[in-house]
């Protein structure tokens, strides 16, 4: 028998009540009893007066409490207030509602579980176990709901029943839906913990549930399956949702697709991006515009399409989500010959331009643009602008609105050939345009007040390499005029030379001249350096590559530059790359390069920083990540020097190369120190780039091609090493006999025949005298045909001939080749301010030669002289 409607809010079980209050009540009945029978077993002890007092005490007492409790003043078993609010709201949850101790057993049951599972009364009665452990899969919801209760963590379950838990659910008697809450209700400590589990017939809801996805269904359904094609875009363009037909003409796989995977500029082709782009709302508000242009499918190819494109903006303006929806125009419409469609095919061939167009009035304000318009001057021109009438001259910067308005002037006065703009980007001076302007000859009824087309094209990086060709070439013009003066040098300083030498054998070191005779050839030498570093600018100088490890190279010279930063609080940071590849270079002239550049960084921090050096492999893949655009395409090792100083302002950028350029104090730099760094890479086959920001700081990126050795040359070099050094070499890889470490020898007593061939008169003069002094017959020639006659009239009786390279008439490399037809065995040594490969390469590969660099000394020459002749 179920409850009446009265009953169903009385509990079921209720095992909750404290037995306190009882307990007090009976053992004050025991108190009041065995007074009184105290009274009855020791009234003759007492006083008559004071047991009736005593009495009439208690009796006032009494009565007092009788009467409080008939009015309502004391309530005999108080009961907080709160107490009963909380018992009233359990007791008539609408959810089945059980209570349990930490160890399973029941408590308390509100009648509403009652009705669910069908019991009247606290005998019929059934746990949570008993109900559901008959099911699988509500057997497994509570087993891990009471796993979570002793974890302490609370949880919910859903599952579904076969039958209801009960017969009074109103759902019928089929499969039933049911929710199970479980919850830890704590208790004062020591007292351990209840359990609250609620049970919930969540049928209904679940059958709405079931109705409204079978309705949501259905309408994603009619708007996949729509005639035209749809998309829902979010606020920076990823794109939510896509419809079947949209996809289908895409050739977009919906089964792989993932919301926000794809981009509203991933399925626009060409310039129609900036067109979409273009459409913003106001804000707070939406805005709906339809636009012609080319989607792009999954295979590269365009479709052409009409979209209704729908933005909206937030209260703040920034850009809301979009709704798109996509009419494809089919090639065999019949229609494709109406002006309608005619209009939409030029609309979108106006948009896909690769320029920028745009009609303008008479009065210089934008009539209408196409989408690379929007593009290329965003930020500066918006659809809104041009809507509400902008200016041309709003695009071009300020220093050329007059020309504009000239052009736009002739335009509208029917003027042809019309000369074209060059202007800066009005907000970004980097960027560079050209503009066309032609005027409208054919007007028509319908575009009445137009006056010119204007035609914007990019020219930034046509800039960027016009300038990077100007600057080669006048870095080519600098350097070959500084190898011609060095060469010039190279002579005087030559004579200064030897004739110092010359009168410095003749005076001792206690005359009044002989110091002066020193300072003379101290300063002939610091010139000699500076003609030095002009020659590695113009890369002529004399190289000795050689193949080296640049881990080592920069591990010797960390030492070194840690001395030249000592007490400048600059930190020196190396980083090694891991397995540097060979390069071949020469190790003098690139230490050169790196304390160059360590110096430079130094005196960029005057209050400290952090110079670092960095090598590392580049690949041939990742060298275009660089942008640099004379880098070859192929495999280069890459050295790095960066400071955090005070950086290189942007107008000196372009001629920090230049010889004789500085910005350091008079006096404390020649101008010549990343000139020669310059020479040196570029005479290397490397390439050099500096990068820099104003009090950033500075890097240096050195590129060198990475050395592959030729098994060949290996094999030959093996062979070489084999065998006693001389100063002569073969295959045009010359020695420099001065340069070599020998132990110190008699160069006097040699009766051998010099030729010394030599155009510049004080060179030669200088020249013979100082081997005449050393016991040499020496025959001088001006050029290289004197030196041919010379050597007919002494029938080739020459041991040596000692020759300049660069000459009137017939040049050093000429007369080794006409001597040699003749005497294959004659000794010969170059002279030259010069690199050896800038004449050897015009050599046979088997030609044998000295090479003695200029300027030079006395000693210097006589050892070349008596090296060659001894080898």
């Amino acid at each position: 028998m179920l409850p009446q409607a009265d009953d169903y809010t009385v509990p079921l079980v209720d095992r909750g009540v404290r037995s306190g209050t009882v307990a007090r009540i009976i053992l004050l009945a025991f108190v009041l009893i065995g007074a009184a029978v105290a009274f009855v077993f020791f009234k003759d002890q007492l006083n008559n007066e004071i047991v009736l007092g005593l009495l009439g005490v208690l009796a006032m007492v009494g009565i007092f409490f009788l009467v409080s409790s008939i009015i309502g003043f004391v309530e005999v078993m108080p009961q907080s207030r709160s107490d009963s609010f909380g018992r009233g709201f359990i007791d008539s949850q609408p959810d089945g509602t059980l209570i349990t101790d930490d160890k399973g057993r029941l408590l308390y049951a509100n009648a509403a579980y009652g009705r669910m599972i069908g019991a009247s009364k606290a005998t019929e009665v059934q746990t949570l176990e008993e109900l559901l452990s008959r099911n699988r899969e509500s057997n497994e919801a509570l087993y891990r709901l009471t796993n979570g209760l002793r974890e302490g963590r609370d949880g919910h379950e859903e599952f579904r029943l076969l039958k209801p838990l009960g017969p009074s659910s109103g759902h019928g008697s089929g499969a039933h839906w049911y929710r199970l809450r479980a919850r830890i209700l704590p208790q004062p400590q020591g007292k351990g913990s209840l359990h609250v589990w609620q049970v919930t017939d969540i049928t209904s809801e679940r059958d709405d549930q079931e109705r409204f996805f079978k309705e949501l269904q259905n309408a994603i359904d009619y708007l996949d399956h729509a005639p035209a094609g749809f998309f829902s875009a979010g606020r920076k363009g990823e794109i939510f949702y896509i419809n079947a037909t949209l996809a289908e003409w895409l050739g977009i796989d919906l089964t792989k697709f993932v919301p926000g995977s794809l981009s509203i500029g991933e399925l626009v082709a060409g310039e129609g991006l900036a067109l979409i782009q273009s459409v913003q709302a106001e804000p707070g508000s939406k805005k709906t515009e339809t636009l012609d242009l080319d989607l792009r499918r999954s295979n590269g190819q365009s479709l052409p399409v009409r979209i209704v494109h729908r933005v909206s903006s937030m209260r703040d303006g920034a850009p809301g989500e979009s709704r798109t929806i996509v009419i494809a125009r089919q090639k065999d419409d019949e229609s494709d010959q109406s002006a309608s469609v005619a209009a939409m095919r030029f609309t979108r061939f106006f948009n896909n331009t690769p320029m920028a167009i745009a009609s303008v009035g008479g009065d210089g304000r934008i009539l209408r643009t196409n989408a690379p318009f929007l593009k290329l001057f965003s930020g500066v021109v918006s659809r809104d602008d041009v809507d509400r009438g902008a200016l041309l001259e709003s695009i071009v910067h300020d220093n050329e609105r007059g020309r504009l308005a000239q052009a736009l002037a002739a335009a509208k006065d029917r003027q042809g050939d019309i000369p074209p703009i060059d202007s800066r980007h009005p907000k970004d001076e980097t960027r560079h345009f050209r503009y066309y302007v032609n005027a409208v000859i054919d007007q028509t009824d319908e575009t009445p007040e137009e006056a010119a087309i204007v035609y914007a094209v990019e020219v930034t990086e046509q800039k960027a390499l016009e300038t990077q060709m100007a600057q080669t070439q006048k870095m080519n013009a600098v350097g070959t005029l500084a190898g011609g003066i060095a060469h010039d040098f190279n002579n005087v300083l030559t004579a200064i030379l030897l004739s110092s030498d010359h009168l410095l054998l003749q005076v001792r070191p206690s005359d009044a001249s002989f110091a002066d005779l020193m300072e003379i050839k101290r300063n002939a030498n610091r010139a000699a350096v500076l003609v030095r570093q002009l020659l590695a600018f113009s890369r002529k100088q004399t190289m000795r590559p050689t193949v080296l490890n640049l881990t080592d190279v920069v591990g010797d010279l960390r030492m070194l530059v840690d001395r030249l930063i000592s007490g400048t609080n600059v930190k020196l940071n190396v980083d090694y790359g891991r397995d540097l590849w060979p390069v071949k270079t020469d190790l003098s002239q690139f230490e050169q390069v790196l304390i160059n550049l360590c110096v430079n960084a130094r005196d960029a921090m005057p209050g400290g920083g952090t110079l670092t050096v960095r090598t590392r492999n580049l690949l041939a893949a990742e060298v275009a990540g660089y942008n640099y655009a004379d880098l070859p395409n192929e495999d280069l090792v890459l050295i790095e020097v960066a400071d955090t100083g005070t950086g290189i302002p942007p107008e000196i950028m372009d001629k920090i190369f230049e010889p004789f350029f500085t910005t350091k104090e008079v006096g404390k730099g020649t101008g010549l120190g990343l000139a020669m760094v310059y020479g040196i890479i570029k005479q290397s086959g490397g390439y050099i780039y500096p990068e820099s920001e104003v009090g950033r700081g500075t890097v240096f990126r050195v590129f060198l091609p990475r050395h592959i050795p030729d098994v060949t040359v290996v094999a030959a070099n093996e062979n070489v090493a084999h065998q006693p050094a001389t100063a002569a070499s073969a295959g045009g890889q010359p020695v420099s006999v001065a340069e070599k470490a020998r132990e110190p020898v008699d160069l006097t007593g040699k009766s051998a025949v010099v030729l010394l061939v030599e155009d510049e008169e004080a060179v030669r003069r200088g020249g013979k005298r100082m081997l005449e002094t050393r016991g040499y017959t020496v025959h001088e020639a001006g050029s290289g045909v004197e030196a041919l006659e010379i050597m007919e009239e002494l029938n080739g009786e020459v041991d040596i001939v000692v020759s300049d390279v660069v000459m009137p008439e017939m040049d050093g490399p000429t007369l080794l080749g006409e001597l040699r037809k003749t005497y294959p065995d004659l000794k010969f040594i170059f002279v030259s301010g010069y690199a050896e490969d800038a004449f050897a390469r015009n050599l046979p590969a088997d030609a044998k030669f000295g090479f003695l660099p200029k300027p030079f000394s006395l000693k210097q020459l006589a050892e070349a002289v008596w090296e060659m002749l001894d080898s």
